[in-house]
């Protein structure tokens, strides 16, 4: 059994020829959440995963075995509910008031901006179509957003500096209210 303790998020750092000739490894988001999980790769190799606690591993990851090679992580196709906005009265809003509903009930939900992907519960399925949206059963991979506190996850990976304030000018010294000064 091949152990692997390490994750690379999205390869950051690999050359893409070394990752495109890795074996992958499919996995499931049940799987790809937990930080300890068994699994079996494109080679048919066993495989021990053994990450810090909390970790999660993310469809483009790359793992790094003991022996020194990398898998690639690939999302595994699931059932899923999608849910959009209804053709013929709808509005893009509706999928950000669904979207609302869902997490105060902490539903793993995966953004998207034209629908929303969760897992399939029949009682969310009847609420959301309650509230007129289109709910289907598809199969597809699912990328749950993150988080707050969840690290990057799915987000592209820098850093941005603070806002600029608009329609404020900034002088080299700074005025000075006194004889003269005309206002």
């Amino acid at each position: 059994m091949l152990t692997i303790n390490k994750l690379i998020p999205r390869g950051q750092g690999l050359a893409a020829a070394l990752i495109k000739r890795a074996p992958e490894v499919v996995l499931d988001w049940d799987t790809r959440q937990k930080s300890r999980f068994d699994a079996r790769d494109s080679e048919g190799r066993e495989l021990a995963v053994f990450l810090p606690r909390g970790s999660s591993v993310r469809g483009g990851d790359v793992l790094l075995a003991e022996d020194g090679s990398f898998l690639r992580v690939i999302a595994a196709e699931q059932a899923l509910l999608e849910v959009r906005a209804c053709a013929e009265h709808g509005k893009p809003f509706d999928l950000m008031r669904a979207a609302y509903h869902l997490g105060n009930r902490h539903v793993q939900l995966e953004l998207q901006p034209d629908r929303l992907l969760l897992e399939p519960d029949h009682v969310l399925a009847d609420m959301l179509r309650q509230m007129h949206l289109d709910v289907t059963e598809v199969q597809a991979p699912f990328e749950p957003e993150a988080g707050a506190y969840g690290g990057e996850g799915q987000h592209h990976g820098h850093a941005h500096a603070a806002p600029k304030p608009v329609g404020i000018k900034i002088s080299a010294a700074p005025h000075v209210h006194g004889p003269g000064c005309k206002h």
